[in-house]
């Protein structure tokens, strides 16, 4: 068995793993990678190995950065199963039609601005028809359901905690009568949060493929978060700016609403309009209701009253058209707009972006970890000029960071996870990190006994 690592090696974003098992392959996710604009493109573009060949994809979750490149796998010739969680069967096939939207979109608005300086035309990654040629391959699995990707494969999944729907990984492999057991974390959540159960721990297994994007440290409270958040609206409308979050259209932006929509029924500030400003999350309403069993015991409550407290109130507007996206731009009032991407990299978060940046009575405030090289990390990092569509605007913008309202397990839980999980036999591998979370998770990991930690490399492989 050799287990290949495609993607979110020594970075965090588009997940990617090969499993070779018995002449069979299976791709552990088959996300989009975001960073520099060349290298995304490459890499998102060309597979390091021949889909054909694919014979299953398992997916952890719904996310972009897991699921955003399933469209291409299956235009390059991927005809097998996708495993899944329900939830994250119809999350995705939403997700990836937006995606698909916005690489059209942007495709169409490059073109434009390529027309009048005379660069060449662009294609878009993959358009709508791509990305709803995934849905007839999803097989909607249970948590705890066993299933057979590939002969000599048993596997089910267990709850992450992460997103709706989403889902770590157990494997028993057998090959040349060899059995080992692995799991793989995909992204794990975080305890106590607002709307999904808790994550669960692995049972004891012999190789570990675990994310460590907050290897390095722990995280403040969801209660400092909320405090932190309500701070810096209170500015904002005291300066009398708009306050623009680029926010993941799916989980992240529900905690934010539903955290402003709190501020607003304890008057903590004033009745002001928020927009969520992405189609996607204009359909999510109806997928969070279908799927009450990822819910906590509390949003059951909420759901069986036939509303969601983060998906509906006075004062919240979905946008459902460019043209209302761009009459926001017309209003000078304060007001939030929640749009994606989360790393402000596609998606009319930019055109928001562009319209606000020079304004200093405006507030961006980002509230997720930023890839390297996007332009999220570069507004995380308060650089004086961003380049936006080839622009350069000076930001005058105050740029606010909150930390505490990541999906994502701190180190903490990660040592928790890693614990349970041991990983002894064939070892823990760490992705989904950069190199100071690794490194320093993997101290941790060892002060705990666990010492067969590595951290590979882009398309690194190990042989078991």
């Amino acid at each position: 068995m050799r287990i290949y690592f495609h993607g979110a090696a020594r970075t965090v974003t588009g997940s990617m793993h090969l499993l070779e098992i018995n002449n069979r392959k299976i791709l552990l996710d088959c996300g989009l990678y975001q960073g520099q604009r060349k290298e995304t493109t490459r890499r998102n573009r060309y597979f390091p190995f021949d889909a054909h060949e694919i014979n299953a994809v398992i997916l952890s979750h719904a996310h972009i950065d897991h699921s955003g490149n399933l469209p291409n796998l299956v235009k390059k010739g991927f005809k097998g199963d996708i495993y899944c969680t329900p939830a994250t069967v119809d999350l995705a096939e939403l997700m990836l039609k937006d995606s698909a939207h916005i690489q059209e979109a942007d495709a169409a608005y490059l073109n434009y601005r390529n027309k009048l300086s005379g660069a060449d035309a662009i294609e878009p990654l993959y358009t709508q028809s791509d990305a709803e040629a995934v849905r007839p391959l999803m097989k909607p699995t249970e948590l705890g359901i066993e299933f057979e990707p590939v002969p000599g494969v048993r596997a089910h999944f267990f709850e992450a905690g992460h997103i709706l729907g989403s889902a770590g990984t157990f494997l028993e492999v057998e090959e040349k009568g060899k059995k080992t057991r692995i799991v793989f974390s995909g992204d794990i959540g975080r305890r106590d949060l607002p709307l999904l159960r808790d994550p669960a721990l692995p049972d004891p297994v012999d190789l570990v493929i675990m994310e460590c994007t907050y290897g390095d440290k722990p995280h403040h409270t969801p209660a400092s978060a909320y405090a932190e958040l309500l701070q810096v609206i209170s500015r904002a409308i005291q300066r009398g700016g708009k306050i623009i979050i680029p926010s993941f259209a799916v989980g992240r932006t529900q905690e934010i609403v539903y955290d402003i929509h709190q501020m607003i029924d304890r008057n903590e500030i004033p009745h002001i309009p928020v927009f969520v400003d992405s189609p996607l999350a204009v359909h999510t309403s109806d997928v969070f209701k279908k799927h009450r069993e990822c819910f906590d015991a509390e949003t059951w409550e909420f759901m069986q009253n036939g509303r969601h407290p983060a998906l509906d109130f006075n004062g919240l507007t979905y946008i459902q058209n460019v043209e209302e996206s761009k009459a926001l731009n017309e209003r000078h009032e304060p007001m939030v707009i929640i749009s994606a991407s989360g790393m402000a990299e596609t998606g009319r978060i930019l055109h928001h972006l562009k319209n606000n940046i020079e304004d200093p009575r405006a507030t961006i405030v980002i509230v997720s970890w930023q890839a390297p090289y996007t332009l999220g990390r570069r507004l995380a990092d308060r650089e004086e000029k961003i380049k936006i569509f080839g622009e350069v605007f000076y930001r005058r913008a105050e740029v606010a960071t909150i930390g505490g309202f990541s999906a994502h397990a701190g180190q903490d839980q990660l040592v928790e996870y890693g614990v349970a999980a041991q990983g002894k036999r064939e070892g823990v591998y760490l992705v989904h990190g950069e190199f100071s979370a690794a490194t320093l998770l993997k101290t941790k990991l060892g002060e705990h006994g666990i010492h067969n930690v590595q951290y590979p490399d882009l398309h690194q492989y190990v042989e078991i």
